[in-house]
């Protein structure tokens, strides 16, 4: 049912949106001393993958690949891909990215890709957290649903004399 292990998403996942949660209502998440830039997210973090198309991630600059993610909003693509989409691991495999970082990294190669958005502020971030919330609720029925499953498949197990 998933593509990666269950408490490699959740573990960093929860941590990420408590700390961005505990954000004061008008605080500027994306102003601050030593949060990187969109560019250096994307050289850092997503070049390896957004570069030549590993797992199918859409190519940076392929316009026809974006359009549809585009199309989504900066909110929906970033919170959703923060808790992790498809092949993607959560926070794009950097569990030291800020969710403004990551964001800042979906504008860039958003823009590179044909959008024509402004890096993320504090109203913008509170729709991703939002989004990256509503995403990770998902997760954790689907993580849930699935342990019931097991403990019925456990049972019926030990009525037919397995152990």
């Amino acid at each position: 049912m998933f593509s990666t292990p269950i408490r490699s998403v959740v573990h960093p996942v929860l941590v990420g949106l408590a700390l961005a949660a505990a954000l004061p209502a008008g605080a500027q998440p994306q102003a601050g001393p030593g949060l990187r830039s969109g560019e250096q997210v994307y050289r850092e973090t997503c070049f390896a993958c957004h570069e030549s198309g590993v797992a199918r991630a859409p190519r940076v600059g392929d316009r026809a690949a974006w359009a549809p993610l585009i199309a989504e909003g900066l909110p929906m693509l970033s919170g959703h891909a923060w808790v992790g989409l498809r092949a993607m691991p959560p926070k794009g495999g950097n569990p030291d990215l800020t969710l403004t970082e990551f964001a800042r990294g979906v504008v860039f190669m958003a823009n590179q890709s044909g959008a024509e958005w402004k890096d993320p502020d504090a109203a913008t971030m509170r729709r991703v957290l939002k989004e990256a919330e509503r995403r990770m609720d998902l997760f954790i029925r689907e993580a849930e649903a699935a342990k019931r499953d097991l403990r019925r498949q456990r049972e019926a197990l030990h009525r037919a004399g397995g152990r």
